[in-house]
């Protein structure tokens, strides 16, 4: 799905805050859209949190520093954080230039999963929260 120039994938779900979250086996892999990628611009910083963290749905889980602004990023879940993507130590732009696959942030192991996503935006809801930002 797009709108506009965002790419929207169908099969993740979203936070207003502009993350997504994919099944990935027993884990859920947790990252920032395209349209915040695009909105921060040249990422130079990852602080995300680390391996056995524990992370609590819409609190905040790190920061991601571009250029132009440090943003908090907001986890989609609760449970552990099980992995990190350390490429992003030494490559932040993988955010900008792939948010979806080589731009991911953590891994979290779900306390309860199946809870937290009736929380969460399915792709047409959150084309549709974006569409909203973008008229204000």
């Amino acid at each position: 799905m797009k709108l506009q120039s965002y790419d929207i994938p169908e099969d993740l779900l979203y936070t207003e805050e502009h993350e997504w979250a994919r099944e990935v086996g027993l884990s859920v892999r947790v990252g920032i859209t395209d349209y915040a990628a695009k909105t921060l611009n040249d990422v130079v910083y990852v602080a995300s949190s680390k391996v056995n963290d524990e992370v609590v749905q819409f609190k905040s889980m790190g920061t991601v520093e571009s250029i132009k602004a440090v943003s908090e990023l907001y986890s989609p879940l609760s449970g552990t954080v099980t992995r990190v993507n350390t490429e992003l130590d030494s490559h932040p732009e993988l955010v900008n230039r792939s948010p979806y696959s080589e731009g991911w942030l953590v891994e979290v192991k779900a306390l309860d999963f199946a809870s937290d996503r009736r929380r969460l935006l399915d792709a047409k809801q959150y084309a549709a929260h974006l569409e909203t930002l973008l008229k204000k």
